[in-house]
């Protein structure tokens, strides 16, 4: 039962025209921001849903703006490979015009003066920097320049000219998130896109009789492998070929060494992560002179397979010296197999870009969609908005209209 009184008319206008602004504000709230969820209250479930489509929506964009950086990254990486190999196969007419043997000493070091020149613009390729500053073909060694030149004394040349190249990079390579747990690699290996021929390491230590002391950890190629107390040579040569590196091992049966060659054009990379597995091995220097990869190999081992500058080098030097029989030979041979090593590397950049421009597209069209799921469960039906604020108003000046007219009356006016 409810107590009749003069204020009881006063507090029940007040309350239900508070509550009708609560209403007409909320209404205004959403047409100004035209969200029709303004807190997690008004509908538990599609917020839910709303953050998660939004988040889903922001990563979608966040991946397609990665892919399109990475597929500049590629496209700048193309220009330059592609010059490169024209470079090489420039480098090779040469060497086919200087071991016909119709040339006099004199001709071939005047064709010597240009291959030195064009050795000069592949080692300036190979140190390309891309727009952001980072080199392009270093490994996430991205900050460093990746091929060091050593300039030296030749005979046959009248100045110092570039003797060895050596690679500075790394193998290990920054990747790029394009999609939900998908990842892009970004700069390479320079040490494996100007290689020439596949890299051969024979050790000249006899372990036929080597077993491992200790739970071990070697790098081969970049690939970690598990080596256990015991393990014989013949199981570390085992590990290792199972292992998914670019890495063949045998053991040779006369000195009981074990040999270590590439399956492609690429360098060497060996490490003992924990122990002195591949110290003990003779494959490596021991870990105590800090000498890193690649160029810790052991002085005993004999190593055959060099880089496509060591190739051009070896093309300069022999026309320096007026040598067409090893320019037709060895010399042109290695050409050879760095321009098939290049023309492979340029065709895996090239899929690499139109798989980086395949996630672009991809993910454009993901994200439109995630946007219809974020319009369906967050924006406002504008009509019905507007409808719903104008009846709310009518209440409310109806409401203001009664409460004008019960204003006038008071208690005493009822008991008369």
């Amino acid at each position: 039962m409810q107590r009749v009184s003069t204020g009881m008319m006063n507090n029940n206008v007040q309350y239900n025209l508070r509550f009708q602004e609560a209403r007409l504000n909320a209404a205004n709230n959403q047409l100004g921001s035209q969200q029709r969820i303004q807190s997690l209250r008004d509908d538990p479930i599609a917020a839910g849903h709303l953050v998660r489509y939004q988040s889903y929506a922001t990563r979608m964009e966040q991946f397609g703006k990665n892919a399109q950086t990475l597929a500049d990254q590629y496209q700048i990486s193309e220009g330059y490979m592609n010059h490169s190999l024209q470079i090489v196969q420039r480098l090779r007419e040469l060497a086919v015009t200087g071991a016909t043997g119709t040339y006099t000493p004199e001709d071939l070091r005047n064709m010597a003066a240009e291959v030195d020149e064009l050795l000069g613009e592949l080692v300036q390729n190979a140190n390309a920097v891309g727009p952001d500053g980072m080199a392009l073909f270093a490994g996430s060694r991205v900050k460093g320049t990746p091929f060091e030149v050593e300039m030296g004394s030749v005979p046959g040349a009248g100045s110092p000219v570039i003797s060895a190249v050596r690679y500075n990079g790394t193998i290990e390579e920054n990747n790029i998130e394009v999609d939900e747990r998908a990842f892009m690699q970004t700069q390479r290996a320079g040490n494996r896109m100007f290689w020439a021929e596949p890299q051969l390491l024979i050790s000249q230590r006899d372990a036929s009789a080597f077993a491992a002391s200790a739970d071990s950890v070697i790098a081969v190629d970049g690939v970690r492998i598990d080596i256990h107390a015991g393990d014989s040579l013949y199981a570390v040569a085992a590990k290792i070929n199972d292992s998914g590196a670019a890495v063949k091992v045998s053991v040779d049966p006369v000195t009981h060494g074990i040999v270590m060659q590439t399956t492609d054009a690429r360098q060497l990379w060996l490490e003992d992560v924990s122990g002195t597995v591949l110290s003990d091995l003779g494959v490596i220097k021991d870990a105590g002179l800090n000498q890193r990869p690649p160029y810790n190999m052991a002085d005993s081992v004999r190593v055959t397979g060099g880089s496509l500058f060591d190739s051009v080098i070896a093309l300069r030097d022999a026309m320096f010296r007026g040598d067409a029989e090893a320019i037709g030979g060895s010399v042109l041979g290695s050409i050879d197999s760095g321009l098939n090593n290049l023309t492979t590397r340029l065709a895996e950049n090239g899929a690499l870009y139109e798989r980086a421009q395949a996630n672009v597209a991809r993910n454009a069209q993901t994200a439109l969609n995630a946007t219809k799921l974020v319009s369906r469960e967050g924006d406002l039906d504008f009509t019905k908005a507007v409808t719903d604020m104008k009846m709310m108003e009518y209440v409310q000046q109806a409401t203001l209209s009664t409460a004008a007219r019960l204003y006038q009356n008071s208690l005493l006016n009822y008991m008369r």
